[in-house]
This record gives C-alpha cells, structure tokens and sequence, in this order.
C-alpha cells in the first residue's frame, strides 16, 4: 500500500490538500479556543493567589508629593500601555527622605531632608503561587527591581520595595 496513491489520496482515503486545509482549520479553531478559555484552564490548573506589592519612589520633588497627595491614588487601576491590568493602588503614605551627607570631619551622618519626601505605593494584585516571574502586566515583579507606577493620570519609576505572594 502506498503512502500517497495515484488520485493523489494519502493512504487512499483523504486528498492531501484538503488535509493540510483541515489541520490549518483545526490550528484555528483551537486558537480562538484557547483565547476564549484560556484563562479559566490556567486558572484551574494553577489557582492565583493575592499578590502585594510596595514601590518606594524616593527623594520626590516637593511639586510631585504635592500631586500625589491632590489625585488621592488609591483605588486608581494600573495601567499597561492602553489597557487597564488587574491591579489596583490599594494605599500611598509618605515618609522623611533621610540621605547620608559628610561632615566636616569626614563622617557620615544621616540627615533628613526639609522639602523631599519618600513615596510608597502599595499595589495589589493576582499572580499564580508557583510562578517562577511574578508579573503585573509585563513587568516582572522582585523587590530591588525598577517598576513604573503608571495610572490614567499618574506616571513614575521607583523601586520595589517589597513583595508579598498569598497571604501571611
């Protein structure tokens, strides 16, 4: 018996074009499939877990601190390019902006600024427990990293601080 025989039907019994017509109409499908349904078999296969997040954006401009505190940010959705992510500001505070200066005698001495002020940003999100690169949109979330903090009107780069996945 032949693979393909002489009417051009593979094992005589499907025409090749139309096979390779219908795995290109199966590969489709299951596309759209998974797009549509995707997300609830990741979700039963790896349940998601809450996900806390705390930037610090450090020594900000007295103007900056002033905005903050005038748009009230918490409860403002985080945004990823043009579209609102699954994370929400869930608190801002402010704190001194202490920076380490010389004295005249060589020493190092901490010493708050008057006008400065430290911003943190605490986010809440969900992740999947057992992922190695927790993210919030396309930003890898592991304390030291850079994060931009982007809101439909609040935009700024600080660092992780701190990072919780579940609860404690």
């Amino acid at each position: 018996m032949k693979i393909i025989n002489e009417k051009g039907k593979l094992f005589g019994v499907i025409n090749v074009a139309d096979l390779l017509i219908l795995i290109v109409l199966l590969l489709v499908a299951g596309a759209i499939i998974w797009q549509l349904l995707g997300s609830r078999v990741s979700e039963a296969i790896a349940p998601e877990q809450e996900l806390t997040v705390v930037v610090s954006i450090a020594g900000a401009h007295p103007d900056l601190v002033e905005e903050v505190l005038r748009q009230d940010l918490a409860g403002e959705k985080i945004v990823s390019g043009n579209q609102y992510l699954n994370a929400t500001i869930s608190r801002v505070w402010l704190d001194d902006y202490v920076m380490q200066i010389p004295t005249a005698d060589g020493r190092i001495v901490d010493a708050t600024d008057p006008t400065q002020k430290d911003i943190f940003v605490e986010i809440k999100s969900k992740t999947t427990a057992d992922t190695p690169s927790p993210k919030i949109g396309s930003q890898e979330i592991r304390a030291g990293k850079t994060y931009i903090v982007k809101t439909q009107t609040f935009e700024c780069a600080g660092i992780i601080y701190y990072v919780q996945i579940g609860q404690e």
